[in-house]
């Protein structure tokens, strides 16, 4: 069981107030708030132990690098990855995917070939691929979006074929909450000897991921949405794949040799991390997985369900209120809108009543247009919310409905 009101004890900006009311954060799809040691972390870094990474043999370096490969260590552990060279340390998840696009894709994907792709796809596992296609003349296939918010596996049979090359799918919708059918996708794009990319940024905070257990080729994710810093994300592939893949920036660390006759190209990780990276982020990267890890990620499972069922309760409760993407999988998002008002509308009374939730299309416009709406209202939650926040959302939208009606 979650200690609550201990765990909102380590994240300061919870205390803060927001045109004078009490902060309700409910904006977690968009970006997770960071606990105390994931700030300490950076902070001391900087101010004890900086220094750049890989290169140098006085004391700070070493410290720095030792620090640095051991959060990549530790992210191998995490997603259970067979070599921690297999971890690539990224700018985030759009970094990741732009990387496999311009490296796997440029090298393995041919004209007339397939890449399949989801219509629930943020817009950074939909555009890399458009224009991976625009250059390479392959053809983008699109698994169709169902009433509830899923995909069915008989349309996947369908448009994964022996043509596929590549198949990118997200794992949790950051739009709609649900919960793709991953190990069946895998099964099917191995079985057409595809490729796949697994879009885990809306899942990696909420549950257990194992690599090898699912047998993904590739796994993205963002620091930001587990607790730690901006600029920091992981792209995770399996060691033969990564190694026949060529370099996807050029210069410092991603390289053996350089002569004007030619260059070597460095050993996985390095191949895939030029220039200096964001080493005191990805060092509290490694805090905040650690955090995670201590609050065990089945009880952090267990209560956001909870929280969400309740959540989906209230709000269906609220004429006029419906929500969007219900299907019987999902993960800590619901999104809704009330009819006859405008999303922003709301978002706008909502934040002067210190209620933080996202509205637009969240980067997920094809889903809009699957629905035939302009956006809608989403609230998203993490471990730190609590039932009572929930109260105060649904007042705020009464509230809402009360003076936009």
């Amino acid at each position: 069981m979650l200690n609550i009101p201990q765990i909102r004890a380590d994240f300061p900006i919870l205390t803060e107030k927001i045109r004078g009311k009490k902060l309700v954060y409910l904006d977690n799809g968009a970006s997770t708030q960071k606990p105390q040691a994931v700030i300490d972390a950076e902070s001391f870094y900087y101010e004890h132990q900086y220094a750049n990474i890989h290169r140098g043999v006085h004391y700070l370096s070493q410290i720095g690098t030792d620090l640095y490969e051991g959060v990549r260590k530790q992210v191998q552990q995490f997603i259970n990855a067979k070599y921690d060279h297999e971890v690539i340390f990224t700018k985030g998840t759009t970094n990741a995917i732009n990387l496999v696009a311009y490296t796997f894709g440029r090298k393995f994907i041919n004209e007339g070939d397939e890449i399949v792709v989801t219509e629930m796809e943020h817009h950074s596992n939909i555009v890399p691929w458009q224009m991976l296609c625009d250059e390479k003349k392959c053809v983008l296939k699109v698994i169709p979006l169902q009433a509830d918010g899923t995909i069915l596996l008989e349309d996947a049979e369908k448009l994964i074929t022996p043509k596929t090359k590549l198949v990118s799918v997200v794992y949790v919708s950051n739009a709609l909450g649900t919960i793709n059918p991953i190990q069946e996708l895998i099964a099917l794009a191995h079985k057409n000897g595809a490729k796949i990319l697994i879009d885990a940024a809306q899942a990696i905070q909420h549950f257990k991921i194992d690599v090898q257990a699912m047998d993904a080729d590739f796994l993205v994710f963002s620091g930001h949405k587990i607790y730690g810093p901006t600029g920091t994300g992981i792209l995770y592939g399996k060691e033969d794949i990564l190694n026949a893949m060529p370099p996807y920036e050029g210069g410092g660390d991603m390289i053996k040799t350089v002569s004007f006759k030619g260059t070597t190209y460095n050993d996985l990780p390095f191949k895939f991390e030029a220039g200096t990276p964001n080493i005191a982020g990805c060092v509290a990267l490694g805090t905040a997985i650690k955090y995670v890890e201590e609050l065990g990620v089945e009880n952090i499972k267990a209560y956001e369900t909870e929280l969400l069922n309740y959540a989906t309760e209230k709000l269906s409760a609220i004429e006029g209120l419906k929500i969007y993407g219900t299907a019987a999988h999902k993960s800590s998002v619901i999104s809704f809108l009330l009819e006859g008002i405008h999303p922003y509308d709301v978002g706008v009374i909502l934040d002067n009543m210190g209620i933080a939730i996202r509205t637009g299309h969240h980067c997920a416009q094809p889903v809009m247009d699957h629905y035939g709406i302009p956006g809608t209202c989403r609230a998203s939650f993490a471990f730190y919310n609590t039932k009572e926040e929930v109260d105060v959302l649904v007042e705020g939208i009464l509230k809402a409905k009360k003076m936009l009606s």
